[in-house]
């Protein structure tokens, strides 16, 4: 009896043990699926929320496993949402996302340009889509799931999109072994072993540059030799009407005081163009797309250009009809940013399903309209301000309008036929117009200013040469968060003859339209960056425009500039600014009307007769 005890007792303790490694191997296999997959385990708890995307054939995209802050401050607008950037999580909302199938290499960034950036919010006020889209209606109502205190002091609400597709293969991923979990997919450590190898595309040079003169010349090649020559209905007789008006413009007259000529390369065709936009142009937007990639504004941050074309287009009466057989243009209205938020897996360094998604939006309203597949899309356009967008739109958009902020001629962007859409940084979306103005040229005692956070190979180069190597040249690195950090900023903006506008991790910088915001001649450092509105304005006339190369002869290129001069181009910025302003109600050559006249005027310069 005492032996059976005896064996009993050594297999009860064995059992505790095997019992033990049993519980503490399900411990790991949780932490480590919790790492791997964030927030879509709580997705199967009873109260999660899920927010489904199908498309036509009911297959659900590739959802989010970003993690979005929403603060519900009272500085948000009646409608639109806030993007809070993180400036914490950098790398976890796609610093340098690499695509496999991307034959540029790295592309994209979060580029936080100013020391506000990690206080903007996101207001969310409604996930729905029309009855008839191409991802059937589903409001989602975000819950309280996890509340805690900003450094500001402010409630934060976490709310994740999740779809099913990414809930079942994290259930599958929990069903594999423990080796497989804790090394995860074998593509996505290729992919970060390769990663630290490469040198990232954003910290190395051009391999070719394009001169300012060189893109006048090919826009002016462009103009000649148009290749869509697509005139087979009506409305395009209109526009070659129009284009024919364009080209025969009068003279401005002398009392015309609402535009200031020497900011442009034509103000007589500019002016006959706008006129003729204002009459004859109809735009039809498109209502397929549920929220919140589709008809979901971001009126405030980085990126709210695009959210703040799509609030005014989609509310606008003059412009738009209701009968697409009646429209000129065809407006996309998704936003490249709530993409991003939406459909990236966080740190996979894989765009392609945010691609795929566009691709099969297109492919619905190419099936469901005539439109699309009439011109082939070059009737079509789109405006987005996130530097991903060139990838995500390439070869099922690539005959479209492209309004986009990262307009790099290396990238993609097509002279004469894509719009370089202004990076506007707003800080507050009731009130666009803050802050706004600033000293004039004679108390302006700064020759130069830059601060900024060292995106790029770029703005490591203008330190090395200029920080705290001259008192003339005030160029620092990031300043520090807090209001009296940001009064600093915009007083020595205010009090600067020229900013500096060095790129970032892309080609574009919000600096260039906060210069002109401030009324400081901006100095844009960027090889083949074209500027904003480049087919209708003159630059030369209101900045300075400096090649990479000459950035240890910047003081030397900006002190030869006359005085007279400056003062001519302060003068002309001045002048420049009304084009670059957002008003919640649009005004006569508002931004609003900027963008929209460019994607105009380009079009009407496509048409021609067969």
């Amino acid at each position: 009896m005492e032996i059976i005890r005896s064996e009993l007792r050594k297999h009860s303790r064995s059992g505790k043990r095997k019992w033990a490694i049993l519980v503490g191997i399900m411990a790991f296999t949780y932490i480590l699926l919790l790492l791997s997959y964030g927030d879509a385990l709580r997705y199967l708890l009873p109260d999660g929320r899920r927010l489904k995307l199908p498309n036509e054939n009911n297959a659900l995209m590739t959802p989010s496993r970003n993690t979005l802050a929403v603060n519900f401050s009272e500085d948000s607008a009646g409608s639109g949402i806030h993007v809070l950037e993180k400036n914490g999580n950098v790398s976890d909302f796609g610093l340098r996302n690499e695509s496999e199938d991307d034959e540029e290499g790295f592309v994209g960034n979060v580029d936080f340009e100013s020391f506000e950036d990690a206080k903007d919010s996101i207001i969310i006020k409604e996930v729905a889509g029309s009855s008839d889209s191409l991802f059937p209606t589903e409001k989602t109502v975000m819950q309280n799931e996890i509340v805690s205190t900003s450094n500001n002091g402010h409630q934060v609400q976490n709310v994740s999109v999740q779809s099913q597709k990414n809930l079942k293969s994290s259930m599958s991923s929990a069903g594999s072994s423990i080796a497989g979990s804790a090394f995860g997919n074998s593509s996505l450590l290729v992919s970060r072993k390769v990663s630290k190898k490469k040198k990232m595309r954003c910290d190395l040079p051009p391999k070719s540059v394009t001169t300012i003169d060189e893109m006048n010349r090919i826009l002016a090649r462009h103009r000649r030799t148009s290749r869509a020559m697509v005139c087979v209905q009506l409305r395009d007789e209109e526009i070659l009407t129009a284009r024919k008006e364009i080209e025969n413009a009068p003279p401005v007259a002398t009392s015309e005081r609402q535009l200031y000529p020497p900011i442009f390369r034509n103000v007589s065709m500019f002016k006959r163009s706008y006129e003729l936009m204002e009459r004859i142009l109809k735009v039809y937007v498109y209502k397929e797309g549920n929220r919140p990639i589709f008809h979901t504004p971001i009126l405030k941050g980085l990126y709210a250009s695009e959210g703040w074309f799509m609030k005014l287009m989609e509310g606008n009466k003059q412009y738009t009809v209701k009968d697409p057989r009646k429209a000129h243009l065809y407006y996309m209205p998704f936003s490249a940013r709530m993409l991003e938020y939406t459909l990236y897996v966080r740190n996979s360094h894989n765009r392609t399903n945010l691609r795929q998604f566009l691709k099969e939006y297109t492919e619905h309203i190419s099936s469901k309209y005539p439109f699309f597949n009439r011109t082939d899309g070059a009737d079509h356009f789109l405006v987005a301000c996130h530097d991903w967008a060139p990838y995500e739109t390439r070869h099922h958009m690539e005959h479209c309008i492209k309004a986009l902020c990262n307009a790099d001629v290396t990238a993609g962007f097509k002279i004469g036929r894509d719009i370089s859409l202004p990076e506007t940084y707003v800080r507050a979306a009731k009130n666009p117009l803050r802050d706004l103005g600033g000293k004039p040229p004679s108390q302006r005692r700064t020759l130069a200013f830059y601060a900024g956070s060292m995106h790029g190979y770029l703005r490591q180069i203008l330190l090395q040469h200029w920080k705290d190597k001259d008192p003339d040249m005030k160029i620092f690195g990031r300043m520090p968060f807090g209001v009296a950090s940001k009064m600093n900023y915009i007083e020595q903006m205010k009090s600067s003859k020229y900013c500096i506008c060095p790129k970032g991790y892309e080609v574009n910088s919000p600096r260039v339209v906060e210069s002109i915001f401030y009324e400081c001649v901006p100095v844009i450092i960027s090889d083949n960056f074209v500027p904003p509105f480049f087919e209708v304005l003159d630059w030369s006339a209101f900045s300075v425009i400096v090649a990479e190369k000459d950035i240890p002869r910047l003081k030397d290129i900006l002190s030869s500039i006359p005085e007279e001069k400056y003062v001519k181009m302060q003068m002309a910025v001045r002048k420049a600014q009304r084009h670059f302003l957002w008003h919640a109600k649009p005004e006569k050559y508002d931004l609003f009307h900027m963008v929209l006249h460019s994607i105009w005027y380009n079009r009407v310069f496509q048409v021609k007769r067969r």
